[in-house]
């Protein structure tokens, strides 16, 4: 049975000069046609190949003509695409960290339509540096005395202890001997950056006299390295921001701080149990400081480095700075977000990380409720408004839970995970949590201007 019906598989080239093949190849293109009815013939070998018997398609049918060019237009999606983000994470890492504020888009949309001052300065008419644009204003923000920006955190510190500290000994507590995600770990990052780590005192305890114990003379920077996702609770120690900037003082070393992600301001109700702000830390004493531009500060993806002029200002001749430096229409997104850090702007109103994050619960739950009566119009999905919890996300708020209202749907003979999976094949597609067998949807995650599609997606799941 399966031989006739191996027998009964059409050639490519003799299929494409049908009359369904040369109306697809003319829509797109013979060779994006062929890619795909190869697909389908390959498909359909293999189960015939597992002992399978099937009814083959009517391959010159307008039924076969309309599931190709179905999934053509699949084929044609791009690759990176808006993604309706449902799951309450507010900085979540799978689906890009921080949604830029609507100014920060602006501003990238102005500055790639065309040219810009990018490395110009307009008085002179000569050579300027791009750095110029933002350097300024996060010294103005922050009470830094000089500031530079590379592509992200990581190359921030690279760079900085590649400059800093090529030869000579990185002091570390164990217990901040981190992988940050990717494979990125701090011992592989200082020894890529030249200099020699040492580490001290044990996983969950650190006093600053272990610290002081490790010092030589060959010593350059103390360290201290946000944990990200990482927690030690319990019988756990470490010393504080002054204490550490006290130390490298007093003997004439660099006392620097990764904090993975700066807060520029205190977060609400959860500022209680986060770090330090940037500008607390500058305070404390901390000679330089590097951090993420896409989680708590809310815009695109980069690396700041904050600290004494001297320092920023030999890091700047580093030959590694070009090959790290930040992109235009990121440094436009950054600038434009950094601005909305100036009065009379309120950054917790204007920011979409920490006006989502600094969001009550009962306006959370007005917003879950118009969700579930727009919901309940799709037949035979079930659904209910409940308490949960949202979270901050990104290696930035790990241990920190929001209360929130969560809407959770489900639809009689469909188990969560299928429908989650359905949903995330959707246009645009919808990320969703599963719990209990049951979708859960937090609106602290979406957008106000994304709920329409959100209905239209969860009715198409379902039909």
């Amino acid at each position: 049975m399966s031989k006739d019906l191996f027998k009964q598989l059409p050639a490519i080239d003799k299929w494409l000069a049908s009359e369904v093949g040369v109306a697809l190849s003319a829509e797109f293109s013979s060779k994006e046609v062929a890619e795909v009815m190869n697909d389908h013939l390959s498909c359909i070998r293999k189960g015939l190949d597992n002992g399978l018997t099937t009814i083959l398609p009517q391959f010159d049918s307008p039924q076969y003509e309309a599931l190709m060019r179905a999934d053509l237009l699949k084929q044609r999606l791009p690759s990176l695409r808006r993604t309706i983000n449902a799951t309450g994470i507010i900085l979540h890492t799978n689906l890009g960290r921080a949604p830029l504020a609507t100014e920060a888009i602006e501003a990238m949309e102005a500055v790639a339509r065309g040219y810009s001052n990018l490395e110009i300065d307009l008085d002179s008419g000569k050579r300027g540096s791009r750095y110029q644009h933002v350097e300024s204003l996060l010294c103005r923000i922050t009470g830094a005395e000089a500031a530079l920006v590379v592509n992200n955190c990581a190359a921030a510190v690279v760079l900085t202890l590649g400059t800093v500290a090529p030869g000579h000994d990185v002091v570390i507590s164990r217990g901040e001997l981190v992988e940050i995600g990717g494979s990125f770990r701090i011992p592989d990052v200082i020894a890529k950056s030249g200099a020699r780590m040492v580490e001290v005192g044990t996983t969950n305890k650190t006093g600053i006299e272990d610290y002081a114990t490790a010092l030589t003379e060959n010593t350059r920077v103390l360290l201290s390295v946000h944990p990200s996702n990482y927690r030690i609770i319990g019988f756990s120690s470490k010393p504080s921001v002054k204490e550490l900037a006290n130390l490298a003082h007093q003997n004439d070393l660099i006392f620097m701080q990764d904090l993975g992600s700066g807060a520029l301001v205190g977060l609400g109700a959860v500022s209680a149990i986060t770090d330090n702000t940037v500008q607390q830390s500058l305070a404390a004493g901390a000679d330089i400081l590097t951090f993420s531009g896409d989680k708590l500060l809310g815009g695109p993806q980069a690396g700041i480095i904050l600290g004494r002029a001297e320092l920023i200002q030999t890091i700047k001749k580093n030959p590694l700075l070009r090959a790290l430096r930040i992109d235009k229409l990121s440094l436009a997104a950054l600038v434009a977000t950094l601005r909305l850090y100036l009065p009379p702007n309120n950054p917790t109103h204007k920011v979409p990380v920490l006006r989502m994050i600094n969001e009550d619960r009962d306006s959370v739950g007005r917003r879950a409720r118009r969700l579930l009566r727009q919901l309940k119009k799709i037949p035979g999905l079930e659904g209910v408004v409940v308490d949960g919890v949202s979270y901050g996300g990104g290696g930035a708020l790990p241990m920190v839970e929001l209360p929130t209202r969560v809407v959770h749907v489900k639809m009689p003979g469909m188990n969560a995970g299928e429908l989650a999976k359905r949903l995330r094949a959707t246009d645009p597609p919808v990320i969703v949590r599963v719990t209990n067998d049951e979708l859960a949807l937090d609106p602290r995650t979406i957008f106000p201007e994304d709920m329409k599609d959100l209905v239209g997606a969860l009715r198409q799941a379902v039909e």
